[in-house]
């Protein structure tokens, strides 16, 4: 298995140019980003293919894991490092079956800590909850507290990611309540200084681990 998911988990906007695609990846990457999903609801087969190739030798180059969203298909096409399915996109087991024991597998879970617990049962090595917060992504996605992190953690023995809406203003309740990652698209991709964004999400998480306990 690889390693698991953890810090920030950058998620791409749907972009049709190719070159602005990568050039934005690249930034993200320099910044520090620990994973990226590349996730694109618009785009024809034969872009999404050929962005996912592009985007999986950049990963590549930076040892940095690429997860393709919802095409279990398209991940085993561009050796993809994993493979994320929300509710509606396919079967956990199904999936865990072609993707292989070495293959990460990512489920959406919302605000249901029971999804979470069938979805690792069926072979996911990572859960997302989610929205957190307002998100221009889902607008309608339902709003689960931090608490369930902290709940989530207890129970499983995956990594928890938390996602939907999160700045770098609100992310540090859902680190404490427990979230090995952020996932993150518009505070990282949609940002002036891109590179920096990611350098200052992934600070939020070394601050975290490096905090000592009090003396007793």
């Amino acid at each position: 298995m690889n390693a698991p998911v953890a810090g920030l988990y950058a998620i791409t906007p749907d972009l049709a140019d190719t070159g602005e695609l990568l050039r934005r990846v690249r930034a993200a990457l320099a910044g520090g980003i620990r994973v990226l999903q590349y996730r694109n609801k618009t785009a024809a087969p034969a872009l999404r293919s050929a962005q996912a190739h592009a985007l999986q030798a950049l990963c590549s180059d930076a040892g940095v894991p690429l997860i393709i969203n919802d095409h279990l298909d398209l991940a085993l096409e561009c050796g993809a490092t994993g493979l994320h399915l929300g509710g509606d996109d396919g079967d956990i087991a199904a999936a865990r079956a072609r993707l292989g024991p070495h293959r990460l597998l990512g489920a959406s879970c919302y605000d249901r800590i029971e999804l979470a617990e069938a979805a690792v049962a069926a072979g996911a090595d990572h859960v997302a909850f989610g929205s957190f917060f307002p998100s221009t992504i889902k607008p309608g996605a339902v709003r689960p507290p931090p608490e369930l992190l902290t709940r989530a953690k207890k129970r499983l023995a995956v990594p928890v990611v938390a996602i939907g809406g999160i700045t770098l203003r609100n992310a540090p309740p859902l680190l404490a309540a427990g979230a090995d990652a952020l996932a993150v698209i518009s505070a990282v991709f949609a940002a002036e200084n891109i590179a920096a964004a990611a350098r200052n999400f992934q600070t939020l998480f070394e601050t975290r681990h490096e905090k000592k306990p009090e003396a007793v």
